[in-house]
């Protein structure tokens, strides 16, 4: 970084391998479901991350107030409400306020996606009422406990926060 940048309170660029050799950096979410943060951004309120899921079924029915663009790495994945599928190599544009259902089939054995998410994500029940959320700033709290959990320290997670 050059010294101007530095001088002005710019921070660092990230540059890491994507998918980690070690398995503490992955951030568990729920029974065989895990995210690696790549990009915390504090200043638009938005995240990059790989979602790894080793299972079948629904993930999650939910929403997005704005847009979501992915790319799937390894596997497959869908939404109930549409009938297209995510398959490895296919990038994903998902507009603001569509709700949506994702689910992995039964037989993918992992799935792989890069998302960056801009804004946050509300999770729904099925009649589309609110039962939880995620920003950058929950996601930053999961990360936090995760790697002072599993031995990496809580300050592990600084690294990605922009």
């Amino acid at each position: 970084m050059s010294e101007v940048a530095s001088s002005i309170g710019i921070r660092p660029e990230i540059a890491v391998q994507s998918i980690p050799e070690d398995e503490r950096i992955w951030v568990p979410q729920a029974a065989d479901v895990c995210f690696r943060p790549l990009l915390l951004n504090t200043v638009t309120g938005g995240w990059c991350n790989l979602l790894r899921v080793r299972r079948s079924g629904v993930l999650s029915r939910h929403r997005h107030p704005m847009l979501v663009v992915g790319y799937v790495i390894k596997g497959r994945w869908k939404y109930l409400e549409h009938d297209w599928i995510a398959e490895a190599g296919s990038f994903v544009y998902e507009p603001p306020g569509e709700i949506h259902t994702l689910t992995v089939p039964a037989d993918c054995p992992e799935m792989i996606t890069f998302f960056n998410i801009s804004g946050a994500m509300i999770y729904l029940d099925e009649n589309g009422a609110q039962i939880g959320y995620e920003d950058v700033f929950t996601k930053i709290d999961m990360c936090r406990r995760h790697y002072a959990e599993c031995g990496l320290g809580e300050a592990y997670v600084d690294r990605f926060i922009r």
